[in-house]
């Protein structure tokens, strides 16, 4: 789904201008040009925002991918569901009593539509995880 940048939680002005002086506009633009590891790293070097903050905002932009779950989003980071990796970790019945019990039977996602987000996390995770870094072997 497309949202403009500011529609990422933690995101600052500052963020923004950066990510749009090198043509990212729009979530999904930012989903595509940040989900290699070695491209975020590049664009940290570009924009002056680090690799670990462009992580947090393409995981919240991957997750705007899953159908019907954008409206849920800001409580799913509330139960600690930040990326696609959270999500397919969860187990359907048990997310769906803990939204039930957060949001009450009116308004809350069926237990289908909570599993076939989990479902979904599978085939749309796209985020490479950052590379462990190297130890340098230490000369004695």
């Amino acid at each position: 789904m497309y949202r403009t940048l500011e529609y990422l939680i933690g995101i600052s002005g500052e963020d923004v201008r950066r990510l749009r002086a090198v043509g990212i506009r729009h979530t999904n633009q930012l989903l595509h040009r940040t989900s290699l590891d070695i491209d975020r790293r590049r664009l940290g070097k570009k924009t002056g925002i680090t690799p670990e903050r462009l992580l947090e905002f393409v995981h919240q932009c991957s997750l705007l991918e899953v159908s019907g779950m954008e409206r849920w989003i800001p409580l799913m980071r509330r139960l600690g569901i930040n990326s696609m990796p959270d999500l397919r970790a969860q187990e359907a019945g048990k997310l769906h009593a803990t939204l039930l019990e957060a949001i009450g039977l009116a308004g809350a996602p069926t237990r289908s539509e909570v599993q076939y987000w989990i479902s979904q996390a599978t085939g749309l995770d796209i985020v490479e995880p950052p590379e462990p870094e190297k130890p340098i072997p230490v000369i004695k």
